[in-house]
């Protein structure tokens, strides 16, 4: 199948999850999300038709910007030596549980800001969470996206096999909460 002819499909696929709450959150045990899969070498393509379709009714929310963004909060030097110090529990630095400003925070307000100015939310560059210890079962169970005017849409680079999603063709990762179009 063309790129041209896959990407149709699945933007008519997500076009209809969209209109569709109702039997997205049925089959999205209760969720208010949708995985837009594609393999990690098509995410270009995917996101640029993404832009273009969606331009007036979505807010593209750059996790990769989002990561920048939480680092240059404190700085390079001191974001180093923290991350050094719980490398190997990286959800303390990602994904903490006390008020302090995190990515995962970051993630969130920038979703209910999107959804606060009735746009539909959508994730792009999520690639950027691997290692992270943020996974998209996280975003999707957040209270504030189960509750969201307009479904979290992810762009997911990943491949399935076997019935398994593997986030980045290698990381098995929950279907659970969302709808998947792949």
């Amino acid at each position: 199948m063309s790129f041209s002819t896959e990407h149709r499909q699945k933007f008519e696929d997500l076009e209809f999850h969209l209109n569709n709450r109702d039997a997205l959150r049925r089959q999205a045990n209760g969720g208010n999300s949708v995985l837009f899969s594609y393999t990690p070498n098509e995410e270009n393509e995917y996101i640029n038709k993404a832009k273009e379709l969606y331009a007036d009714r979505a807010v593209f929310i750059d996790i990769a910007q989002l990561f920048v963004e939480f680092i240059d909060a404190d700085g390079w030097d001191d974001f180093e030596a923290y991350y050094k110090d719980y490398q190997n529990t990286p959800h303390v630095v990602f994904k903490s549980e006390d008020p302090e400003p995190d990515l995962f925070k970051l993630i969130i307000s920038a979703i209910e800001r999107a959804s606060d100015g009735g746009k539909i939310p959508m994730l792009i560059r999520t690639g950027v969470l691997s290692g992270t210890g943020i996974e998209n079962v996280n975003i999707m169970e957040h209270q504030s996206v189960m509750t969201l005017s307009h479904s979290l849409v992810f762009f997911y680079p990943s491949k399935i096999e076997d019935d398994n999603l593997l986030f980045l063709n290698f990381k098995p990762a929950s279907k659970y909460r969302c709808t998947l179009i792949k």
